[in-house]
């Protein structure tokens, strides 16, 4: 009995120190969970700093567009190769 007692013993111990100290121990789960953060915040700046070039592109996109718009409804811009046809309507 007290062999059985003494090799659970030694059994458990080896598991303790696999556990503390092993390839996949909480040491080595703790510092890859930590880089796993840094990487996810790493991620998440990269991730904003995209949108905001998104962001800034479509805006310069729409922003000419609109600028266009304008001056072809106030001021009458015509492209070269465009013919402008003026439609007045008449109330009676």
């Amino acid at each position: 009995m007290r062999v059985v007692t003494l090799a659970l013993l030694a059994l458990l111990a080896l598991v303790h120190t696999e556990l503390w100290l092993g390839k996949g121990g909480v040491p080595r789960v703790m510092d890859l969970q930590a880089r796993l953060d840094t990487q996810k915040a790493e991620n998440e700046a990269a991730n904003a700093r995209n949108d905001q070039i998104t962001a800034e592109v479509r805006d310069l996109k729409e922003g000419l567009e609109m600028v266009e718009e304008k001056a072809r409804f106030e001021l009458g811009m015509v492209k070269p190769d465009e013919i402008y046809v003026q439609v007045s309507t008449v109330k009676r």
